[in-house]
């Protein structure tokens, strides 16, 4: 019953970092995914993997995770790369491919 202790990266379909500052403890999973036999449903006996606590700090995660006794791992956080735009990049001369409207 390991946890692992990540920031999420932010959504890619939005352009802000909403819910992307907390941090999450999941645990990973024990057992594959099973498949009921009479209808074909993807199924679970590991209940753990429905458990994700979210923490607003790595410490509050790690602190928890060691007052539980639970053994836990540490995901390094993704950094962003901002690209820096201008609407006014689309006129300008010299771009590498024609403006074509």
């Amino acid at each position: 019953m390991v946890a692992r202790i990540y920031r999420p990266a932010k959504n890619a379909m939005q352009s802000g970092e909403g819910r992307s500052e907390k941090w999450v403890l999941e645990f990973e999973p024990e057992q594959p995914y099973g498949r009921e036999p009479l209808m074909g449903w993807t199924t679970m006996t590991d209940m753990k993997r429905q458990v994700r606590l979210k923490f607003s700090s790595r410490e509050g995660a790690e602190g928890f995770a060691r007052r539980h006794g639970i053994p836990y791992i540490v995901l390094p956080e993704h950094a962003r790369k901002p690209k820096h735009k201008s609407y006014a990049d689309n006129f300008r001369c010299g771009r590498k491919a024609n403006w074509t409207h």
